[in-house]
This record gives structure tokens, sequence and C-alpha cells, in this order.
């Protein structure tokens, strides 16, 4: 699962990773990104362009907007079966920018969170799915989920499950809706573990009103 990551570069970076122009003023730096916030993604409708989706897939044919907050995380081997995700497979893929996010490992009584991100501290892609629904009110609600393998070795001493970051070269493919299903499915694998780092951070991390750089920080002994 992922239910915690961040993304603290400056806009500018992502501009030249992603090859995107900015849709909006923003100029934030999120170090505790989580489920039901605003977040920066690049879209197969407008891939030259970052936009910002609320993170908790709303799929279209959704009565209501509260599956959404259930709907954080689709599972690779299954995105093509699932009700929810299935057609936004097809035609509705998006890049999720990041430089790193948090999983927790039991240890004794409590459970002590990591930070994992790559070993130069650069920007990578989540390969996730966006959604468009409106409300009673007609107003449309851009939504997105973030797709998850199992995990990598270095993961897998921390959780069984890591985020899909994909790997650059398939970046523009996975989003390339002309690209069937079937061939999209195989981008979906965990990284390199080799290219990966993962550090103890502070428990300051569990709750989301805390958002500063300090967060990412090691955990002094």
């Amino acid at each position: 699962m992922c239910g915690r990551f961040q993304i603290s570069k400056k806009v500018d970076d992502i501009q030249v990773r992603f090859h995107v122009d900015v849709e909006a003023e923003w100029n934030r730096q999120i170090y505790n990104a989580a489920p039901t916030m605003t977040l920066p993604v690049i879209t197969s409708r407008e891939p030259g362009l970052l936009n910002f989706y609320k993170w908790g897939l709303i799929p279209f044919w959704a009565k209501d907007a509260d599956i959404g907050q259930k709907l954080i995380n689709a599972k690779a081997e299954t995105l093509a079966e699932k009700p929810s995700f299935k057609n936004a497979l097809k035609s509705r893929r998006c890049l999720i920018p990041s430089d790193g996010f948090y999983e927790w490992r039991k240890e004794g009584n409590k459970k002590q969170p990591f930070r994992i991100c790559m070993k130069d501290e650069g920007l990578y892609a989540y390969a996730g799915l966006w959604e468009s629904w409106k409300d009673p009110s007609g107003q449309t609600v851009n939504t997105f989920v973030i797709i998850t393998t199992r995990a990598n070795e270095l993961v897998a001493a921390i959780h069984d499950r890591m985020p899909v970051i994909l790997l650059p070269e398939f970046e523009k493919h996975w989003l390339d809706i002309q690209l069937p299903s079937a061939e999209a499915l195989q981008f979906l694998n965990p990284f390199p573990s080799e290219e990966m780092k993962a550090y103890k951070v502070s428990e300051k991390v569990n709750s989301v009103r805390n958002d500063t750089a300090e967060l990412i920080l090691p955990l002094t002994p």
C-alpha cells in the first residue's frame, strides 16, 4: 500500500524533469502528501501540463464521492478486472510526480516509519489512473489513484507492497492511450531496488498536520 508520499521538489524542477507546463500558480513543497489532498498529476488527457487532482479515485459511475476515500491504491495485478479501474486503464492513465514515499514496519509495540526514495534523491513518477466525476450540483471533481505492485527486495524488508514507480523510458508510453491495456500492464513492475534507499524517519510523519522538511531527515539514534 502507498498511503503517504512527498513531492518536495520545486515546481521548476518538476517542469524540467517531466517537460510540462504548470496549470496554475503553484509553489508548494509537500512533505506529507495524504489521501483527499489535491496534488500534482500529469494525465493522458493533457500530457504536457501539470494538473492538480484529488487523491482518491471517484469512478465516473459513482453515486457519491465517499468511494474515493477507499480507492487510494489499485493493485496492478487486478486492474483489468476491477470495475473501478478497468475503464480508466484503457484511456485515463496518469503520472504522479514524487521524490519519496513512506511505509511503516512493525517493531515491537510500535510501527516505525521509513522514507523510501531514489539514491540520488531525484524525482520519479508513480503510475496512476484518473477520473472526472460530476457531483450532484454538476461540478466536475478530478481524482486519481496510485497503482501498487509487489515489493522489491529493499521495500520487502518493510512492507510486502510498494507503489509502481515507472522506469523513465516507460513514462510517455504509459500516458499513450493508443497503447492497449495489455501492453501498458507490462510496465507495472517493482522498481530496481539497487537504485533506491530506505531509512527510518520520525514518527511525526504519522500526523498529516505535520508537513515540513524535518519529516524526511534520517532518524538519529
